[in-house]
Formats: C-alpha cells, sequence, structure tokens
C-alpha cells in the first residue's frame, strides 16, 4: 500500500474536526465506519498532504467529501477545484456530496457510493485477471 504524505501539523485539526462535525457528517459515518461499507475500512477527517479530507478509504483511493453552504461562494469552490486536483496527483478519486443530500437522502448517498465500490471491485478483478 502507497503511503501518503500529511503534514504534521493537520493532526491536531483532524482530531477537533472529528470532535466538532456537523450533523451531515454524523449520518455518513455512523454508516461507513466498522467496514460496514462492503467491507472497507473507512477513516474521517483524514490528512492527506497538506489538507484534510472528511472520508477517505486507503484501499479504494477514495476520499468522500460533505460540502456544507460555504462551499457555495466562487472563492471556496475554487479552492477546492484545487485542493482536489493537487490530492488527485496521488490517484485518489473523489465522491461528493452537499450537506441537504446527505442529512435528506442518506439511502440514495449510501448507494451512491456502494455503486462505486462495486464498480472498482470489479475493475479491480478484471485489471488482476481474476475475471
Amino acid at each position: 500500500m502507497r503511503i501518503i504524505w500529511y503534514h504534521p501539523d493537520l493532526k491536531e485539526q483532524a482530531r477537533d474536526l472529528r470532535r466538532n462535525c456537523t450533523i451531515s457528517e454524523k449520518l455518513l459515518w455512523e454508516r461507513l465506519k466498522g467496514k460496514q461499507m462492503k467491507g472497507y475500512d473507512f477513516h474521517r477527517q483524514k490528512p492527506l498532504d497538506h489538507f484534510i479530507v472528511d472520508f477517505f478509504c486507503y484501499e479504494l483511493m477514495l476520499a468522500i467529501e460533505i460540502d456544507g453552504s460555504i462551499h457555495e461562494s466562487k472563492d471556496i469552490q475554487l479552492k477546492d477545484v484545487r485542493r482536489q486536483e493537487s490530492i488527485e496527483e496521488y490517484g485518489i478519486k473523489f465522491l461528493r456530496f452537499n450537506e441537504k443530500e446527505v442529512r435528506e437522502n442518506i439511502d440514495q448517498v449510501i448507494k451512491i457510493i456502494s455503486d462505486w465500490i462495486v464498480e472498482f471491485d470489479e475493475l479491480s478483478k478484471e485489471k488482476n485477471g481474476w475475471s
């Protein structure tokens, strides 16, 4: 497994974010933690490089972000794009949801994540000649 560097100063900030998470983050975490998502291990508020992502799975190389209302600002959207591009250089893929979507339709969010994992697993099997 590839090691992904992160700035050490982010460790305490990630702990603070875990202690003060949003309702949407709590809802999604309840469905991701403990390898509930098809046996994959997700981490929350995970430092990667110079950033922190809401949820991350090393095996899938998947980051999941929940965007709140602050992300409606053009400046924040531009920062998000640059941040995501920087993290994607490590081969990490992103799924993004907005807070309202998670709060009001968590089952659909879980289905989207689950479908992404099924596709990942199928592609992995093909790549490794297991199909």
